[in-house]
């Protein structure tokens, strides 16, 4: 017979008493064996729970100088989700996630994050983070970059004040300027025997197709066998055959205005038959001759200030005309000709162009023998070079070649030109590279207007693009947009 009987409506007390539900012999107040499902839960006092679920945390307000750790009960966040407030500096120590103890699959922890999973960029994967106010990326100089980077890792280059991130090949550069894809061409003989030297300027849009227009033209002096090196906002040109007055050997101007060049200042050593080439700051003029010798100088400016050239360094190789080709930290050039003894070299050699200094081998070397007069192009990664004299000057090379601008190696084959021919121009943007203004047979003066385009990510042979303004060889073009200029 039950000792208490309780009724719809009736009020139930135990005074001193422990109920059981389901168990025989209670052992506190309320003793349940099984499942307790009830709306509310309300407590008053200390209470003590040896398994649960259900209790979420929607997020947590993290102040300075906070630790979260698995048994820090209100201090921690059960959702996964951590808001970094302004000034709030996240320190990740013996972290575990998920885990019975500490760490990430495991029981306990040795140094920062314990995981048997597979990890990405060096320690844990989050799959999202929330920062407020300002986030600052690993960073430092050219040199301290991460030793073994994974692609898609950020970094500051100090040296380039500007954010890089690492595509798998090489360091990019995110860059802050709107390019046009803009190619100016400069310069140049016109047909004839008489070798008529050009002051005029052209341009075309590389993202396009079609024939160039007018741009503008050289300060003074018509040139021919020159150079030209650009940042994303001036080129500048570099004496030629039949040197320009005193104080006019090198010229500017904006390459997002057409118009008249402007005097930029003097050569530091005069010479023509150079090759030029551009990071996205300093500008070099390498190689060349004066009278019959060949000259082995390397010179540079600045190419964001006027003023004369100062030494950079020496080249490896005193030769006239290798093809010049830019990373953002690298100038790269290929072959060349010697006029004293005659002969043509297909060595590769690479200079640092931020820092000073000779030319040093690039260990490898070029498609063909004596790539002389050969134009070159770039997107920052992958150099392209094509065309130039044949050795023993019996012809024009049709051949393109290419290389990994950030390693050592000799180059591969990537495909032909249309027109077999020598003394091109050649620039880019990311995406396509231009050749222009070539010799098209020994030893006379038979040029072309034509201009031809590769894509530099995939090998294959040139494609027409338009026509230049002029048949003209030995022109020299750059863009506001080529590989030295680093960005994307």
């Amino acid at each position: 017979m039950a000792k208490i009987r309780i009724g719809i409506g009736s009020d139930f007390r135990l005074n001193d008493q422990k109920l059981g539900l389901g168990e025989n012999n209670p052992q506190e107040r309320l003793d349940v064996a099984g499942v307790v499902k009830g709306q509310d839960l309300k407590v008053t006092g200390i209470s003590s729970f040896t398994a649960y679920e259900g209790f979420l945390r929607a997020d947590h307000q993290i102040a300075e100088n906070t630790t979260l750790s698995f048994d820090q009960g209100s201090s921690a966040s059960l959702s996964g989700e951590i808001i970094v407030g302004t000034g709030v500096t996240v320190t990740i120590a013996r972290v575990g996630l998920g885990t019975t103890m500490v760490g990430v699959g495991t029981l306990t922890t040795e140094n920062t994050i314990d995981t048997t999973d597979i990890t990405t960029a060096g320690g844990s994967e989050i799959e999202c983070l929330k920062v407020f106010n300002t986030f600052t990326p690993p960073n430092g100089g050219t040199n301290e970059r991460p030793y073994a980077p994974k692609p898609g890792e950020l970094y500051y280059n100090y040296d380039f004040k500007t954010i890089e991130f690492f595509d798998g090949y090489g360091w990019r550069q995110v860059d802050n300027t709107t390019t046009s894809s803009r190619a100016v061409f400069a310069g140049g003989y016109a047909p004839g025997p008489t070798y008529t030297k050009q002051s005029s300027m052209s341009s075309v849009n590389i993202a396009s197709t079609g024939n160039a227009v007018e741009f503008g033209s050289l300060v003074a002096d018509a040139r021919t066998d020159h150079g030209a090196m650009s940042s994303a906002i001036r080129g500048v040109w570099h004496q030629s055959i039949g040197s320009p007055s005193a104080g006019e050997s090198l010229d500017y101007i904006a390459l997002a205005s057409g118009g008249q060049a402007a005097d930029f200042g003097d050569m530091n050593t005069d010479r023509t038959r150079s090759a030029a080439l551009s990071s996205s700051t300093r500008g070099l003029i390498v190689g060349g001759y004066t009278g019959p010798a060949n000259v082995n100088a390397i010179d540079y400016i600045q190419i964001s200030t006027t003023g004369n050239a100062l030494d950079f360094g020496d080249a490896e190789r005193n030769a006239l005309r290798p093809a010049p080709i830019a990373s953002p930290t690298r100038g790269v050039l290929i072959g060349g000709y010697r006029r004293t003894p005659a002969s043509r070299t297909d060595v590769i050699s690479f200079v640092t162009i931020s820092s000073k200094g000779n030319s040093i081998d690039f260990g490898g070397v070029a498609l063909f023998s004596g790539a002389y007069g050969a134009g070159g192009v770039s997107n920052g990664v992958r150099g392209i070079f094509g065309g130039g004299d044949i050795a023993g000057g019996i012809g024009k090379e049709k051949s393109i070649g290419y290389l990994n601008l950030a390693s050592t190696g000799n180059a591969q084959y990537f495909g032909d030109l249309a027109i077999p021919g020598s003394h091109h121009c050649g620039t880019s943007n990311h995406i396509r590279g231009i050749f222009n203004s070539s010799d098209q047979a020994p030893n006379t003066a038979v040029y072309t207007d034509v201009i031809e385009y590769i894509t530099i990510s995939t090998a294959g042979n040139s494609i027409d693009f338009g026509d230049d303004i002029l048949n003209a060889g030995r022109r020299a073009c750059t863009s506001d947009s080529h590989g030295g200029l680093g960005g994307f």
